[in-house]
C-alpha cells in the first residue's frame, strides 16, 4: 500500500482510499503535506490538524462548484461537490467520537454528495426504512436507517443487493467506492445503508451496533418488499454485499434471513471478537484512531468490560454453516486488520452454499490490503462480476 504518511498505517490508509475513489493526487498532496510532521506522533494525535487541512481543500473546491453552479455548469459543479464531499468524509472518520465538530463535519459531507448528485443527474435517491430500535435497554421505539438507493438502468424489474459498510464507514463511501456504479452497468440496482452502529444511524440517530443482524436484516427486506414496484427491484433477486466489519454482518444475517438470495464477504471477518483481542494485545493494525472510544461509541459501551459482553458473540463458527444460497469470500493476503487465515475459515465452513468461492488478491496484482483498498476498483470488478453471474444462474 503507498503509504503517503511513512509512520502512519491509519492516516495513510485514508489517503489510498480517497485516490481509488476518484481524489486527485494534487489536492490530496494539498491537504496532506501540511500535517506530514504531525502524522509522526501516533494514530491519534494531530486528526483535528488533519480534518482542518483536508478542509481548506475541499473548501477551495466547494467555492469553485458554487460559481459554477451560479452560471449554470450543472457538470463542472457537480465533479467538484463530489470531490469535496469525498475529502470531508475521509477526514471526518479519522476523529474523535468526542470531537465537538463531527456531527457537522458528517452533515456537510452527506449535503455536499446530494448536490453533487442533484447537479450531475445521479440516479439515486434518499430513503428511510423503518426500524425499530432496541438498544441499550430501549424497546419498541421507532427509528428509521437512512440509505441511497441507485438505480440501474433500463426497463422492468433488477437484481438488488444490498450493501452494508463496516465499523467506520459510512453509505457516503460507498458511494464514492464505485461499486453500486459498477453494479448499475451490469443491470443490478443498489441499496446502500448505514446500518446501527455506522454513518448517519450513529452519528445523528444514536443507534447502536448489535451482533443479531437478521434483525435489521429483515427490517430492510420487508421494506423492500412493500417497496418493490416503486423501486423495480426482482424480490426473488436480493443479495448482502458488507465489507470489513460488514463482512461479519451480511455472513450472519444470511445464515438466519431466508429471502436473501446471495451473499457476498468483503473481507472475512470470521472471528471479530477474537481481533477484539488481539487488538488489545496491540496486534495488527486498527481502522481508525482513537479505536477503543470508537469501539465503545458504537457498540454504546460503558467501558471495556461492557463492550466485550456486547461483542462476545461476534464470531461466525457455527453460524456460516447455515449458509444455504451462493456465498462468496473475498480477501486481501496481505490484510493488517483481519488475519487472511479468516477467509479460509469461512470458506471452508461454509458447506451448505450450493456455490460457495473464495478470493484471495495477492500483492503482485493489488487489493492485498484490507478490503483491497489499495485497489478497490480492482475488488469491486471481480464483485460485481460475480453478482452479476449467479444472479443470472438463476434465471
Amino acid at each position: 500500500m503507498y503509504m503517503y504518511f511513512p509512520t502512519n498505517y491509519v492516516w495513510s490508509m485514508s489517503v489510498v482510499a480517497t485516490l481509488n475513489n476518484g481524489g486527485l493526487i494534487d489536492d490530496v498532496d494539498k491537504a496532506s503535506r501540511p500535517v506530514l510532521e504531525a502524522s509522526q506522533h501516533g494514530d491519534d494525535a494531530g486528526t483535528e490538524l488533519l480534518y482542518a487541512s483536508w478542509q481548506a481543500v475541499a473548501d477551495r473546491l466547494l467555492a469553485a462548484a458554487e460559481t459554477d453552479e451560479a452560471r449554470g455548469w450543472r457538470k463542472g459543479a457537480s465533479e467538484k461537490y463530489y470531490r469535496a464531499a469525498l475529502y470531508t468524509s475521509q477526514a471526518e472518520r479519522l476523529q474523535s467520537p468526542n470531537w465537538e465538530g463531527r456531527k457537522a463535519a458528517y452533515q456537510k459531507s452527506i449535503d455536499l454528495l446530494l448536490k453533487h448528485a442533484r447537479l450531475g443527474d445521479v440516479p439515486m435517491t434518499t430513503v428511510e426504512i423503518p426500524y425499530v430500535r432496541a438498544d441499550e435497554g430501549v424497546e419498541g421505539v421507532d427509528s428509521s436507517l437512512p440509505g441511497y438507493f441507485y438505480r440501474a438502468p433500463g426497463d422492468g424489474p433488477k437484481p438488488l443487493v444490498v450493501m452494508w459498510n463496516g465499523l467506520d464507514s459510512t453509505k457516503e463511501m460507498m458511494y464514492t467506492s464505485g461499486f453500486p456504479q459498477q453494479l448499475a452497468a451490469r443491470g443490478i440496482s443498489t441499496l446502500m445503508m448505514d446500518p446501527p452502529g455506522s454513518g448517519e444511524a450513529l452519528r445523528m440517530r444514536d443507534l447502536r451496533a448489535r451482533f443479531d443482524t437478521e434483525v435489521w436484516a429483515a427490517a430492510t427486506l420487508d421494506w423492500i418488499e412493500a417497496h418493490a414496484e416503486e423501486l423495480g427491484v426482482d424480490v426473488s433477486k436480493v443479495g448482502l454485499v458488507g465489507w470489513s466489519l460488514g463482512g461479519y454482518y451480511v455472513p450472519r444475517a444470511t445464515a438466519f434471513e431466508k429471502r436473501i438470495a446471495l451473499a457476498v464477504a468483503w473481507g472475512a471477518n470470521y472471528d471479530w471478537a477474537a481481533v477484539q483481542e488481539a487488538r488489545r494485545r496491540r496486534e495488527g493494525e486498527n481502522p481508525v484512531p482513537h479505536y477503543w472510544d470508537h469501539v465503545h461509541w458504537v457498540f454504546g459501551a460503558s467501558d471495556m468490560d461492557d463492550f466485550i459482553e456486547k461483542t462476545k458473540n461476534m464470531r461466525l463458527e457455527g453460524v456460516v454453516e447455515r449458509i444455504t444460497v451462493p456465498f462468496l469470500v473475498t480477501h486481501g493476503e496481505g490484510d493488517r486488520q483481519i488475519p487472511v487465515s479468516y477467509a479460509h475459515d469461512e470458506y471452508e465452513a461454509a458447506v451448505n452454499s450450493p456455490k460457495r468461492e473464495l478470493r484471495i488478491f495477492t500483492q503482485e496484482e493489488g487489493g492485498a490490503e484490507h478490503i483491497g483498498l489499495d485497489n478497490m476498483p480492482y475488488v469491486g470488478e471481480f464483485t460485481a462480476d460475480w453478482v452479476a453471474e449467479t444472479f443470472a444462474e438463476m434465471g
